[in-house]
């Protein structure tokens, strides 16, 4: 007799860029590298351009398209609405989704204002659906295995944590205008790239209690028109815990295409991790012996390791895409019945420490992250 298939669930997917091409390569691939309770089946994805969404479903392996985000979310087939637009529409379509009882994953940022990330929260919650946000990185197996490492307590307690990510997306001054220059469409510098920074530090490291930061625009007109984003940022943290922290991230810095640092100082070691070698992770013990001083090199691929196991023998490494198979395939897992994450609440906290970056660079002050979240209404985010 042949095998019984598994069930499906419903994708419905809003945004067909390299998000949307990310995302679906992921439900395609997922069920190859591991067993899912649930089949991912592409019913339909949407966008603007009629032209550009009917052939990014083709592509993609979508069954049907529409350029109206709403027809999606009404649609009875669609069990999850999976947001991959800028970020300046999320809210607005995770709470529709979340209004008609779809449960919603959607890009990072959850929004680009913490007051639009709370609405988004609230809307969630009130209907009860399971709700993501798309922090692909911290399914990296090194990334994972840091997380592992720490919680285990291979560093001890947590004392400094520092983290970059660079980029020279803005670097030539005659790209035109276009929606990432736009604050009220694509949010900050700080949002965009500072958020996945966030997320690791707070999930290794545990809430931000104050923040203070700087921020610059140096090529301020783009096509005429006024250039409304950070185009480098950095910011000193300080951790619930006690520990400290330093943030930096820049689309200004020339050849480095998209390279992002996580370094923790703990009492008793190190762990570092450069997403340029995305499958290893440097780690210092302080119990080593002298003549042993300096930091061993981990090759995150054993099965050992987190998320190991569903990828390649030892030695071949996994890239990029893994991330996005191992972040839906780890809430496919769990469909139904939950809990994804992270979800929502975290996705607002992180926004929340954005805002109070933000705020830090603009009044040239430090910020406590209280500030922003109790004088905004809505939901009162969680930390991570």
């Amino acid at each position: 007799m042949g095998q019984v298939a598994s069930p499906e669930v419903g994708i419905g997917m809003v945004g067909y860029g390299m998000m949307g091409k990310a995302h679906s390569y992921a439900y395609t691939v997922a069920p190859v590298m591991r067993s899912l309770p649930h089949r991912p089946r592409l019913r339909v994805i949407s966008g603007r351009d009629e032209g550009k969404v009917s052939q990014a479903a083709d592509a993609y392996g979508f069954e049907g398209w529409t350029a109206d985000w709403r027809e999606l979310i009404r649609r009875s087939d669609v069990d999850i609405v999976d947001i991959c637009t800028p970020p300046g529409t999320h809210a607005e379509i995770a709470s529709a989704a979340a209004a008609a009882g779809k449960a919603v994953i959607c890009e990072k940022p959850l929004a680009v204002t913490y007051g639009e990330a709370a609405s988004a929260l609230d809307a969630v919650r009130k209907a009860g659906v399971l709700n993501a946000v798309g922090f692909n990185y911290r399914r990296l197996p090194a990334v994972s295995l840091m997380k592992r490492m720490v919680d285990e307590g291979a560093v001890g307690k947590v004392r400094l944590l520092r983290a970059t990510w660079l980029s020279d997306e803005f670097v030539d001054p005659a790209i035109p205008f276009d929606w990432r220059f736009d604050r009220s469409m694509g949010g900050t510098t700080i949002a965009d790239l500072g958020s996945h920074l966030i997320d690791m530090a707070t999930w290794l490291a545990g809430g931000i209690a104050e923040v203070c930061g700087q921020s610059e625009t140096f090529v301020r007109q783009r096509s005429n028109r006024a250039v409304t984003v950070d185009e480098a940022s950095s910011a000193l943290v300080r951790f619930e815990s006690g520990a400290r922290g330093v943030f930096e991230m820049a689309r200004t810095a020339v050849r480095r295409p998209c390279d992002f640092t996580i370094e923790i100082n703990g009492e008793s070691g190190t762990l570092a991790f450069e997403y340029a070698r995305l499958n290893e992770l440097l780690y210092g013990d302080n119990a080593d012996q002298p003549q042993l001083y300096g930091m061993r090199r981990i090759r995150a691929e054993h099965e050992t390791h987190p998320y190991s196991r569903n990828w390649w023998p030892i030695g071949q490494g996994v890239g990029y895409g893994a991330s996005f198979v191992n972040h839906l395939g780890d809430l496919l897992d769990r469909w139904p019945d939950g809990p994804w994450e992270p979800d929502f609440a975290q996705g607002a906290a992180v926004q929340a420490v954005c805002e109070a970056i933000e705020r830090a660079a603009t009044e040239r002050r430090w910020v406590e992250l209280r500030e922003v979240t109790h004088r905004t209404g809505g939901a009162q985010a969680e930390h991570s």
